[in-house]
């Protein structure tokens, strides 16, 4: 590790340097600590003294006969006359919550998805469809709340499912070591360290390599906004303010954690670092950036102003990240109106490759909330988002945050009593397919599951033995599969022409409707948000030979009341001709 970039903030390797690495013969340790007195290291039930190294601000210990699994911390003693036992902030492991201390792991692991890696992109013109998911709630091996299913064992049941529901890509929510499960993995003190829960470092690194094996990408919640207030973490490390503000206006965030100082080069490399190592060592595809707004402004708040020094970190990291691990993909949780997110460093930009549209999550489920009556009114709100669409990579999504906190989950959100809900919810997920932009859904989603999401409980999956819920499923799984196949949902997403209104002044009926086109296939979207049946609705063409109907969210298959078998249209000279039942839509392929 070249020190002076280090301090500079241009590093991105420092865990190959800092941290627990194995030897022939032992372990040699070693961290940062600038303004401590001195550092020890507890391990074995010895403390040992570390030396200073480099320019004196480094402690290290070589242990002769360390190995693997063994158990350690670093007692710092502060210049005030006292200590503080911390974790390894560079270590890739640590003991399984309420215990914290860090252990020693290895990192040895033999991939096998280089066909993978040599193919994979920023999937621009191919289709994008993501399962966002908690791994210890998904599934659960025992009605226990402790028990979850290890990296190991995942494999052999997500794969399957993944594949059987029609997505290609999947999120997993934070990783990285957290003492609180209530915090879902966004509240890190082990930044380099798989949370043991699920395994070690190696069963994290198959799980990875088993998924792209079946031609599924990985996707990984990242943190590099705040962490844990816990002492033995990151805060205070060497008994002052070194990852963090020491002024708390600034240095508290929202969720009561440590804001990190990114003025700091050490900060800068600590996080970029942790970045590049679940990408280069994990083989993740991707990093969804949590909480861009609280890096672009002080504290999240436009009205403090841009914190220039962390934009211009952001720039640093993803620029760095890009040029060291081809193909990776970086995703921004950004709800607000900072310009140019997605666009790349050297025009300006921030370099990320999407933007979550929170914008069009936000509009879209308040108007799913709405009355038909009232729909009426608001009619415009459900066209908004494609005003603005094209001023950045934009991906929608229906994520984790979305179904917690009383919010209600996102069948629950749909108007009126349960059985109009399922309809209802059928035309909001064809909205989302056939809308531009790469997409996301959080687990249970599928399922049209009412409870919301608990982390401390599985998904509901007994739904599935119910009609209604097997019918919703089913109906998500043809229209996933649906939006895999057809290139004019996915090939050219973010081109203008890739995307024509035809009907979008329809407050009246409560129709929309629009076209969707590239690689010579045209679909045509009809949406009836209103209670009413549409007679004989008519859309001109400037052509059209012939016309199928490829999906229809009133078909019976799908708990409507349409017989299936029906795939006609009515074509006419160049019009089309097509009653459309109330709280349904319609995808139509034309020749």
């Amino acid at each position: 590790m070249n020190i002076k970039e280090f301090y500079q903030g241009k590093t991105f390797d420092a865990y190959k340097n800092l941290g627990a690495h194995i030897c022939d013969t032992g372990v040699l340790f070693r961290t940062y600590a600038p303004n401590a007195k001195g550092v020890n290291l507890l391990h074995g039930g010895n403390e040992i003294p570390m030396y200073r190294a480099e320019n004196g601000q480094f402690f290290q210990v070589f242990v002769d006969g360390a190995k693997e699994w063994d158990v350690y911390e670093y007692r710092i003693y502060n210049n005030h006359g006292g200590y503080t036992d911390h974790c390894d902030p560079y270590g890739y492991g640590m003991q399984l919550r309420p215990d914290h201390k860090s252990v020693v792991r290895s990192l040895y692991y033999e991939f096998h998805d280089e066909h993978w890696m040599a193919d994979r992109g920023n999937q621009l013109n191919k289709p994008m469809n993501i399962y966002e998911m908690h791994l210890g709630s998904w599934k659960k091996p025992g009605e226990n709340s402790t028990d979850w299913y290890s990296y190991w064992e995942l494999p052999d049941i997500l794969i399957p499912y993944l594949k059987e529901s029609g997505f290609n890509y999947v999120e997993f929510l934070p990783l990285s070591e957290h003492p609180c499960d209530e915090s879902w993995g966004y509240q890190n003190t082990g930044f380099f360290a798989p949370t043991s829960r699920y395994g070690v470092a190696t069963a994290l690194k198959y799980l990875v390599d088993r998924l792209h094996q079946e031609n599924i990408g990985v996707i990984l919640d990242f943190v590099p906004v705040h962490y844990a207030i816990d002492d033995y973490g990151l805060a205070k490390y060497d008994g002052t303010y070194l990852y963090e503000y020491a002024d708390k206006s600034i240095g508290m965030s929202e969720w009561g954690s440590c804001n990190f100082n990114h003025s700091r080069g050490e900060v800068r490399s600590f996080l970029q670092s942790c970045a590049n190592y679940w990408l280069n060592e994990y083989h993740f595809d991707g990093l969804r950036i949590d909480a861009v707004s609280r890096i672009i402004y002080w504290q999240g708040d436009e009205r403090r102003g841009v914190n220039l020094e962390a934009v211009n970190f952001i720039k640093n990291m993803n620029k760095g990240l890009k040029d060291r691990n081809p193909g990776c993909m970086i995703f921004a949780e950004d709800s607000s109106c900072y310009p140019y997110i997605t666009k790349p460093i050297e025009e300006g930009g921030l370099g990320f490759d999407y933007k979550w549209n929170m914008g069009w999550m936000h509009d879209t489920l308040e108007f799913f909330k709405m009355s038909p009556e009232e729909r009426k009114n608001n009619y415009y709100q459900l066209t908004h988002s494609m005003s603005y669409f094209y001023s950045e990579k934009f991906l929608l999504s229906l994520s984790h945050d979305e179904v917690v906190h009383e919010k209600a989950t996102i069948i629950q959100k749909m108007n009126s009593h349960r059985e109009v809900k399922f309809p209802q919810a059928r035309v909001l997920y064809l909205y989302m397919i056939t809308h531009p932009g790469k997409k996301l859904n959080f687990m249970g989603n599928e399922i049209g599951q009412f409870r919301e999401w608990d982390e401390k409980r599985a998904q509901d999956w007994h739904l599935l033995t119910h009609p209604e819920h097997q019918t919703f499923y089913r109906y998500m799984v043809d229209l996933n599969k649906t939006y895999m196949y057809h290139p004019a949902l996915f090939d050219n997403d973010y081109g203008t022409e890739s995307f024509e209104w035809i009907d979008n002044t329809n407050s009246e009926q409560c129709i929309y409707a629009f076209k969707r086109q590239s690689c010579g296939e045209n679909l045509i979207v009809i949406m009836n948000l209103s209670d009413e049946l549409a007679k004989n609705y008519m859309i001109q063409l400037p052509w059209i030979n012939s016309a199928e109907i490829i999906m229809n969210t009133d078909w019976d298959i799908y708990g409507g009341i349409t017989p299936a078998h029906y795939k006609g249209v009515n074509v006419e000279g160049q019009t089309i001709h097509i009653d459309i039942n109330g709280l349904s839509a319609i995808m139509i392929k034309i020749w």
